[in-house]
């Protein structure tokens, strides 16, 4: 845990937990590769906020095809790698675990691209709650490279409480 002044925490301010690395976040989260865009979360206000991180790169599957010749992150995997940290927020700030809840994304609004994603990059993407209504939460998200804003989006999500998720393919009814 990060030390604060003591004015600072006679006054309130929250404390930021240390961070989770990728094998924390699949614990609260059933993504796997390739569909895991989050491997550490820092800064978490429990409740509140985290920066989620993704290294990206040239060996993700996605660069196969978008583009062969100009690799370019799609901007929807940038939104739910932000959805993604989100998500390990609220089941971490909970105490929830995957394999009896699940979060699901349900709306995406104000969703905004301002520069391509490319491989090689460490992508940072600092999310906020904005609100909670039972187990809807709606969250505001920013990715960066470095300084510069590359997308940036609302979205919600909710909490189905009792899922049964398994990571056995025997399992599928598929």
């Amino acid at each position: 845990m990060r030390s604060a002044s003591s004015s600072g925490a006679a006054s309130g301010m929250k404390m930021a937990e240390s961070t989770l690395d990728v094998e924390q976040i699949k614990k609260l989260l059933p993504h796997r590769a390739p569909m895991l865009f989050v491997e550490r979360l820092t800064d978490i206000v429990k409740m509140e906020s985290a920066t989620g991180w993704k290294a990206v790169s040239i060996n993700e599957p996605f660069f196969q095809g978008h583009f062969p010749e100009y690799a370019v992150m799609p901007g929807v995997l940038i939104v739910e790698a932000m959805a993604q940290t989100a998500g390990a927020v609220v089941m971490h700030s909970l105490g929830l675990e995957r394999e009896k809840d699940i979060v699901y994304f349900m709306t995406i609004e104000k969703a905004r691209f301002r520069k391509p994603v490319h491989p090689g990059v460490l992508l940072r993407m600092p999310v906020k709650a904005l609100r909670r209504r039972g187990p809807v939460w709606r969250f505001e998200g920013h990715a960066y490279v470095g300084d510069t804003l590359c997308a940036e989006a609302e979205f919600s999500a909710t909490i189905h409480a009792g899922a049964e998720v398994s990571n056995d393919p025997s399992n599928s009814t598929d």
